[in-house]
This record gives structure tokens, sequence and C-alpha cells, in this order.
């Protein structure tokens, strides 16, 4: 990196958090419930997602500009991305955005919550020539950092050595001191079908060990999963995961309860239902094992969730919804989303935006209070007896 690099320090903190929920209140006329309290940190109930797009200057500037616009709406200070997404060009286009609000004194790092993933292998998008193989193979293979072997059926890698060097790719993408949160990205559902279970969890202790680290350096604040079906499916599947035992192997890599592994993330809209009503989880010491949902064994084990594919990419807002807590039919986007931000245990749901008018659309949605438990339990409802 060259002297002039600027790194932006700090991290998401209570107190940072705290002063965004006020100006979000304060200068937007927000509703205080839109804000979630995890951890001592105060996160808007929606986010955003950072994961379509091409590989285009055009589409640079859209995410940079929707990260800046949507940070400034005071309605969201959850930013997730990907080392992967967009060949690293979307976390590139999240530093921009960071630089130029707080070089501008529009916001301090402390309050905004950053999300970033690794794992799956990419290359970078600012050397468009050079594709996903031939990159992977310059960096690390024949660099001695992985070995062919080391790349699952789903080109994802959980070497902690790639691990590692992900990790200090991404803080130099988005020119960070710290990452709040780092997934180890879709890693069960990459390896399920390469090793056994007993392998996978020797696999994720490593790469919770690297996290560890990372915690202890101050580049890391908290890891989690990032998922798309482990979560999803009916206990006894081969892709089946339990919660409590990923929880189980974090608590052995720290030795106590003060490990970092705090969050999930799992697709659930109104076609992926799974995480409200699939009772696919076990607690132990909960209920004499009674079978839970894995939003309940969320909340039972302190792990917060965050949601993606709300919309399922926009094909959802062609789906018959009906009407429900006076969500009119009109407020489309509303009808989907309002059930999701109010499920328990979920912190945000993330929407993928980029243009100006999705980031009104979705920022719009903030200034309606989630749901009373009333209103949800009346919507679950409604929804169940009418098929999309």
């Amino acid at each position: 990196m060259s002297s002039d690099f600027k790194v932006i320090d700090g991290y998401a903190t209570p107190e940072g958090t705290k002063k965004y929920v006020d100006y979000g209140i304060s200068e937007k006329g927000l509703p205080p419930t839109h804000f979630r309290k995890f951890e001592s940190l105060y996160l808007s109930s929606i986010g955003m997602g950072t994961y379509l797009g091409n590989l285009t200057k055009e589409d640079d500037l859209a995410v940079e500009n929707a990260v800046y616009d949507s940070v400034m709406s005071g309605a969201i200070n959850v930013i997730d991305t990907a080392i992967n997404y967009r060949a690293m060009k979307s976390e590139k286009n999240i530093g921009r955005a960071l630089l130029r609000l707080v070089s501008e004194g529009k916001i301090s790092r402390n309050q905004i919550f950053i999300a970033t993933k690794n794992g799956y292998i990419t290359n970078d998008g600012d050397f468009p020539n050079i594709d996903v193989m031939e990159y992977l193979h310059k960096m690390f293979v024949l660099t001695g950092i992985i070995s062919a072997e080391d790349i699952s059926s789903g080109y994802n890698v959980m070497n902690p050595r790639y691990i590692a060097k992900c990790i200090d790719k991404s803080l130099g993408n988005m020119h960070l001191s710290t990452i709040d949160l780092v997934y180890i990205h879709n890693a069960f559902e990459s390896w399920h079908n390469d090793v056994d279970r007993k392998t996978f969890a020797e696999m994720l202790a490593n790469v919770f060990e690297v996290y560890e680290k990372y915690r202890s350096a101050g580049k890391l604040r908290y890891y989690g999963m990032a998922t798309w079906t482990c979560f999803r499916v009916p206990k006894g599947e081969k892709e089946h995961l339990l919660l409590e035992d990923v929880v189980k192997i974090a608590r052995e890599v720290r030795g106590d309860d003060n490990h970092g592994f705090r969050f999930i993330q799992l697709p659930y809209n109104l076609a992926y239902s799974e995480a409200l009503l699939l009772r696919n989880q076990t607690v132990t010491g909960n209920d004499n094992g009674r079978a839970m949902t894995i939003l309940e064994a969320a909340e039972k084990l302190g792990i917060g969730v965050f949601t993606s594919v709300p919309l399922l990419q926009g094909r959802l807002l062609r789906a018959q919804v009906p009407g429900y807590a006076g969500i009119t039919d009109e407020d489309k986007v509303a009808k989907l989303v309002q059930i999701l931000r109010s499920s328990p245990s979920v912190i945000a749901p993330l929407f993928g935006q980029k243009s100006p008018a999705h980031v009104q659309e979705n920022v719009k949605i903030a200034s309606m209070p989630p749901l009373t438990n009333k209103e949800f339990e009346q919507a679950i409802e409604t929804l169940m007896h009418r098929s999309l």
C-alpha cells in the first residue's frame, strides 16, 4: 500500500450507534422502534446488501452512492457485503463511500456496522483480464498458501491461511482498521458433499481460530456464518446443521463464552419461510429438547440474525400478497418486508440496492414502525391462509 493510503480507524460502538439512532429520530423523524439493540449496539431494522451489479464504472458509482445515501438517510447503519461480491468491487465501493462520509464529517466510523464474508474464491474486478481460477492460482496456489485440494466442489476455501489473506484484503478494500463482522460464507453448503461432519467441524474450528486471532489483534469484532440452506432444511437431511453445535465449536476454540461467534445470516422471505415455521433445531436444556425454529434457537443461544433476499431478487414483487396491518396494495415492498423485520430474533433484512429510486423506496419502510406482537400474529395467520 502507498504511504497516502487512508485508513478509517474504529468500529461500531454503543455510543456511536446510539448517536446514529438519535440522528434518525430527531433529524429524519423515524420511529424509535425502527432500531434494534443487540450486543449493546443500536442497529437499523433494515440493512443494505451489495450483491448485485456488473463490474462497470457505472455500477461502481451507483453502489458507492447508494451506500452514501443509505447512511445519510438516518435509516440504515448496517452495510453488508462479501469479498467475492462483484469481484471485490462492492467492498471497494463501500470503502470509497465511507471515506467520503467520514472526510465530510457526515458520520463517524463508530456509527456504522460493516459486515463482510469470506471463503468463496474470487478474482479482483480491477483486473478484468485475469479470471477467477487464474487469479487463485497465481495469488494462492503458486505461492503455497493453499493447494488445489483446499478448494471444495463448491469453489469454497476454508484453509486458515486463505481466510487470513481474505480478511487482510477486505480491510484494505474498505479502508478499515477493524471490521465489525466477518462471516464464513456458505461453508457447510460448499463442503458437505466433500467431507464428513467431523472433518467439517475441525475445518470450522480452524477458521474460528483465525477469527479469534484477528479479534485479539483488534481487526475484527465479531464473526458468524452466512448460510443458504443449512439452517432451513429438515433435521436429518445431509445439509442440515444445528446452530448449537456451531456455538459449541466457537466456545471450545475460545475456551469460554467470550467468543466472537454472535451472528448468522440466512434467506428469509414470504417464499422461504423456514426460519419462522420449520422446527429443525434443538437447544440443550430447553423445554426437554423441544424442537424449535432457527429464529427461536438463535434467541436462546444469544445469536443475532440478519436475513437475505427479502424480495427474492424482485421476483416476489409479482406475487399476490394479502393485505395486513393496514398496509395497502400500493406498498408492495412494505407488504413483503414488514413481516420479516418484525419477526422475533431478526435484526434486519438486507436489501440489495444501488439505484436512487430503490434506496428511497426501501428507506421509506423505515418510517413505518415494525409490527406489534399482536399485529405480527394476525399477519402470520392471514398469510398462512393465503398461498403466494
